[in-house]
């Protein structure tokens, strides 16, 4: 059997034993190079999945190939520009490229996060797959990738993850930095040396903003206000937008909400891709929560009764997650290494607990003055009743929620009966856009505000 119809029956029964996202991601572009009697050698595209394969899919590769060919191998896995013999071609390129800068390099980017760090669930899996095609081809791929969201979501994680991918898949320049380094640096150019001169400096912020491929910049919302800063930030984008170099971008609203932003800005962040990161649903939120205790003593008998707690009482914050479980191991060690317990739980998060349910309790008000001006009850807000007399006060309640407090649908939803997310999103927007068309239904959200204020 020749090597290329031993792989196809080899990835024949991969298919069997995984499912297909996993074929697709990890198995799909790889292929025999050689196999004798003691090793198979297995090229792959890149670095990372060289490590998933060698870390987790080892014994399940090799009992495959047992099974097929009766022997068992040592496997290696290789790089494409292995077999080409393409090492000291990288080195030496990366080696001029270093030496056409006169400045030291630095990407800003934290190591811990990455794809496999990065929790997926239904409010972020379109900006973890924008984000990964981005990481997989950078610069023909959704440039910019504009990625926005409330604060404590998950969007720098991503947007670190996509940096990092690519600096271990490649030898491009990746430079984060946030909006107020990119103000404080700008603002470098303006200073003199003793000779009068900012010459030096001037090199240093074109060299740091412009010799690069990648630019990550966090929070550009920072940018408001800044005029001089904006049309700096204009010419650096469009100096590597013209070259074909990735741009990611991230703020706590759409492009369209920065009205502090010039407009040409504002239409260049709209040329590729934008992607919003929606607050985690429960099940999103357990699954987070077990991350962040993987590899604890706590985490085999970490009570499931205690998560489901903190998920459905803590605020959508993954910081506020990853919060209340730092404290809750705090607690235990200052106890003497006391059971996490519901009760123990209940006791030591008291104070986070009491502060999310008063954001609740202000949905209750815009509730109850909605319901007090049309008449009818907060329980008929809640309800299932679906006449017009109800579903368009309801349309109010869960748009002012979002307006007003800025809550995130899934709060908003279970505050409303448990209605669906999806549900919350398509009355708000219904009720944002009749808002610009019709005068009446204006005036009666501008009254309802009056009377909440």
């Amino acid at each position: 059997m020749n090597n290329e119809l031993l792989w196809k029956h080899f990835l024949d029964k991969v298919k069997e034993n995984v499912n297909a996202m996993v074929f697709s991601t990890w198995f799909s572009k790889s292929y025999l190079y050689s196999i004798d009697n003691k090793k198979a050698v297995i090229v792959v595209p890149h670095e990372i999945h060289r490590r998933r394969l060698s870390e987790s899919y080892q014994d399940l590769i090799t009992n495959i190939l047992t099974n097929l060919t009766g022997n068992v191998y040592d496997l290696e896995f290789i790089l494409e520009e292995e077999i080409k013999n393409s090492e000291e071609k990288v080195q030496v390129e990366t080696k001029e490229a270093s030496q056409t800068s006169k400045f030291n390099h630095q990407s800003n980017l934290k190591p811990e996060y990455t794809f496999d760090t990065f929790i997926v669930g239904d409010s972020n899996r379109l900006a973890h797959a924008a984000a990964f095609a981005v990481a997989e081809s950078p610069g023909s791929t959704y440039n910019p990738l504009f990625i926005y969201g409330k604060s404590g979501l998950g969007k720098t994680h991503l947007m670190h993850a996509i940096g990092n991918y690519i600096q271990q898949t490649s030898n491009k320049k990746v430079l984060y930095v946030t909006s107020e380094q990119f103000i404080d640096d700008f603002s470098g150019i303006s200073r003199k040396d003793k000779k009068n001169e900012n010459y030096s400096y001037a090199d240093f912020f074109k060299d740091k903003y412009r010799n690069i491929d990648i630019l990550i910049i966090d929070d550009i919302q920072f940018l408001a206000g800044a005029t001089q800063t904006q049309q700096e930030f204009f010419h650096t984008f469009t100096a590597l937008h013209d070259n074909k170099k990735q741009i990611i971008i991230s703020s706590d609203r759409s492009p369209n909400d920065l009205k502090l932003l010039e407009d040409r800005l504002r239409t260049r962040f709209s040329w590729g891709l934008t992607v919003n990161i929606y607050p985690p649903n429960t099940a999103l939120r357990i699954n987070i929560l077990k991350k962040k205790i993987e590899g604890s003593k706590l985490a085999k008998d970490f009570p499931e009764e205690v998560l489901k707690y903190i998920a459905e009482n803590m605020p959508d914050d993954v910081r506020n997650l990853e919060g209340a479980i730092n404290r809750l191991m705090a607690c235990s060690m200052m106890m003497g290494g006391a059971d996490i317990t519901l009760s123990f739980a209940i006791d030591a998060l008291k104070d986070e607990i009491t502060k999310g349910t008063s954001e609740k309790n202000d949905i209750s008000k815009i509730q109850t003055v909605v319901a007090d001006f049309f008449q009818i009850s907060v329980d008929d807000l809640k309800g299932k009743k679906r006449s017009a007399s109800i579903a368009f006060p309801r349309q109010i309640a869960m748009f002012l929620a979002r307006d007003v407090l800025n809550e995130s649908f899934q709060r908003i939803g279970s505050e409303f009966g448990g209605r669906d997310h999806s549900t919350v999103m398509y009355s708000c927007e219904k009720l944002e856009s009749d808002i610009k068309t019709n005068k009446s239904i204006k005036d009666t959200v501008e009254k309802i505000k009056s009377n909440l204020n």
